[in-house]
């Protein structure tokens, strides 16, 4: 299943990033669905809990942008475009892997 390997990937980069910034919690998370991923906002918003279950993202909010150019190169990818992270106490804005 395609949407298997796009949502592990998600959250091989939300670890990542969180890693990354030094984060002990991820509070938020905006994502960009491309418009050959075969997934669609309703589907991630469903299976967010368990993408992120075990991760510093675990729960967080999460904000959607989708396209609709099917000539994007990353049209049959889910990108994530920043995350919001908790990291000592202190809440500070963090982004995600270009």
């Amino acid at each position: 299943m395609h949407e298997s390997v796009l949502f592990r990937d998600l959250r091989e980069a939300l670890i990542r990033t969180a890693a990354g910034e030094g984060a002990d919690r991820i509070t938020r998370a905006s994502v960009w669905i491309g418009a050959l991923s075969h997934v669609n906002p309703p589907m991630l918003r469903e299976e967010w809990p368990e993408i992120v279950a075990g991760t510093p993202a675990e729960g967080s909010e999460l904000r959607i942008e989708t396209s609709s150019d099917l000539d994007d190169p990353r049209a049959a990818s889910i990108v994530l475009l920043t995350v919001t992270v908790l990291s000592d106490g202190e809440s500070s804005g963090g982004s995600g892997p270009s």
